[in-house]
């Protein structure tokens, strides 16, 4: 896996894993990448601080504690949304549809969508709201 520093149109920079660049570009030419502050499909790749000379950033570094804090919320949300939803993968729009319309019971489902199904999602008046999940790393078996 590769994670990518990305950046919509509109200045919002967000991380992104993909098997290669290959695969970053083929999802990216389906409009399956959106920035998940505002749904922008216009994704590119920013270039690498690592290799960037960079001035020191100016925004202040949280204490530890408060740091580990958050990441100790941010753990239980992630623990929470995989243990009390379903993952339906590339089929959530389809799930949401047959909920919304009765034709299977309403549950909790997260999965994932292109900018074309969550139009249709809106559209027929189905809420739902995104939230980037990490990636689990590769373990050797």
């Amino acid at each position: 896996m590769i994670a990518y520093d990305l950046q919509c149109t509109n200045g919002h920079t967000f991380e992104g894993w993909f098997e290669d660049r290959k695969s970053y570009r083929d999802q990216q030419k389906k409009g399956m990448i959106t920035c998940p502050i505002c749904n922008d499909t216009t994704v590119d790749i920013l270039p690498s601080t690592f290799g960037i000379k960079s001035s020191p950033s100016s925004a202040p570094r949280l204490p530890s504690a408060e740091e580990a804090a958050l990441k100790k919320l941010s753990d239980q949300a992630i623990e929470y949304v995989e243990k009390n939803f379903d993952d339906v993968g590339c089929n959530f729009a389809k799930e949401a549809l047959k909920m919304h319309y009765g034709a299977t019971e309403p549950r909790n489902i997260r999965g994932v969508s292109t900018k074309e199904e969550e139009k249709t999602l809106k559209e027929e008046g189905i809420h739902f709201f995104k939230i980037p999940m990490p990636v689990p790393p590769e373990t050797d078996s």
